[in-house]
């Protein structure tokens, strides 16, 4: 006996439907054939609260990752939607959860730049600040998963962030502050000279500011520590920390700042004599007592600065004072004499005239201009201080303590 065609026609749909693959969804809308779609992608479809639903369904399951997609999605196809910016900071914080912070910082910046009125704001500002601070502190960048390095580039980015999209904001000056210490951790100096200057300027009553004016301090006396001296940095370093003295007096870095102040002047002194005993070796007198007055004028009650009184005086027994005269002052003493000097009158009254060209005296030598110091491959290495020894007496002292810089903030 056959079976009822009924029977039959259920046999066959349940054979089919056991066909389609069982990880896809059959899909039946009217007037439209069936058709099966990939797995997960039926929750990507449908308008921004049934995207929301599904990707708190698939937050609920624990799949955080599949989550994160749909509420990309959502923003993506609905960016005007209401649930739109709460989607955003929900998948910052998912990303974070799952420890993908660089994404999970960008998602904070999406946030803030396209949904300033959002409820969320600050929430999200303050985690992109902790996020800055994580890298700052040393956290290091992954690349296919591997931490390779620690990035000060993502922390100035972050940070830049902040400052960018809340310039008003109780965090923006840190924020400001921690882009100067990042770009002076990579090494960059000017960017981190500008950062610091915009905490400055920007927020001068924030308790930042006083750090952010030693570190311009710091950063410049550095400069005068590496490799030969220069004069410009020192100059800089020395306009930084007095700035910083004027004003913030009664900060806890101001003992430091004099101390600085002090090495530096040193440092300036103690090059100014180095190069004057250059000049006298080479018996180059006059040059060499133009920076023996310069030494003893910076610091005369120093130890160089008693130094060069004393040789000034041993050099002014030996050659006269006139040979120690800048050039411009022995061609204005030779004037003051001419001058006191009536030439000889002629039977008209005028100057009386010489018998012929020849008996005009030659002109005498241009003299050297010995008032600037040698090339910096001609001076001593100003980065390690020469030997001391009791019968040398023109060993340089021993070096001013070098600035220590200040600790980021807490």
């Amino acid at each position: 006996m056959k079976p009822p065609i009924s029977t039959l026609l259920l046999l066959a749909v349940l054979w089919f439907g056991c066909a389609e693959p069982a990880h896809s969804a059959v899909v039946f809308r009217a007037g439209e054939k069936v058709k099966a779609r990939a797995p997960g992608e039926e929750e990507m479809s449908g308008n921004a609260q049934q995207l929301f639903s599904n990707a708190q369904d698939a937050e609920r399951g624990g799949n955080y990752k599949g989550a994160i997609k749909i509420y990309r999605t959502l923003v993506r196809r609905h960016p005007r939607d209401t649930l739109a910016a709460g989607s955003v900071f929900r998948m910052a914080q998912l990303q974070e959860q799952i420890h993908d912070y660089l994404n999970a910082a960008r998602s904070y910046a999406v946030l803030t730049e396209k949904f300033p009125k959002s409820e969320r704001f600050n929430e999200a500002i303050e985690s992109q600040f902790r996020i800055g601070e994580m890298y700052l502190a040393g956290r290091k960048k992954k690349i296919l998963g591997i931490p390779v390095k620690a990035s000060m580039d993502e922390a100035a980015d972050i940070f830049s962030s902040i400052v960018r999209n809340a310039p008003y904001g109780k965090l923006t000056a840190r924020a400001q502050f921690g882009i100067g210490r990042a770009r002076e951790k990579q090494g960059s100096n000017e960017a981190a000279l500008a950062a610091y200057q915009a905490v400055v300027e920007k927020f001068p009553d924030d308790p930042l500011a006083a750090d952010a004016q030693y570190q311009i301090g710091y950063i410049w006396s550095k400069v005068t520590r590496s490799g030969s001296y220069d004069p410009a940095a020192a100059s800089k370093a020395k306009t930084g920390f007095e700035d910083f003295l004027f004003r913030h007096p009664r900060s806890e870095k101001a003992t430091q700042a004099r101390e600085n102040l002090q090495g530096l002047e040193h440092k300036q002194t103690s090059t100014s004599f180095e190069i004057a005993k250059y000049y006298d070796k080479q018996k180059a007198y006059r040059a060499a007592a133009i920076y023996y007055n310069e030494t003893i004028r910076q610091q005369p009650a120093s130890v160089e600065g008693e130094r060069a009184k004393k040789r000034l005086g041993e050099l002014r027994a030996k050659v006269g004072e006139a040979a120690l005269q800048p050039p411009a002052v022995t061609a204005a003493a030779a004037n003051r004499k001419k001058k006191t000097t009536a030439p000889p009158q002629g039977e008209s009254g005028g100057p009386a005239m010489r018998a012929s060209p020849n008996d005009i005296a030659p002109l005498p030598p241009p003299d050297l201009d010995l008032s600037l110091p040698p090339p910096a491959s001609l001076l001593p290495d100003p980065t390690s201080a020469p030997g001391s020894s009791s019968t040398d007496t023109s060993a340089s002292p021993t070096p001013a303590p070098s600035p220590e810089a200040t600790a980021s903030p807490e």
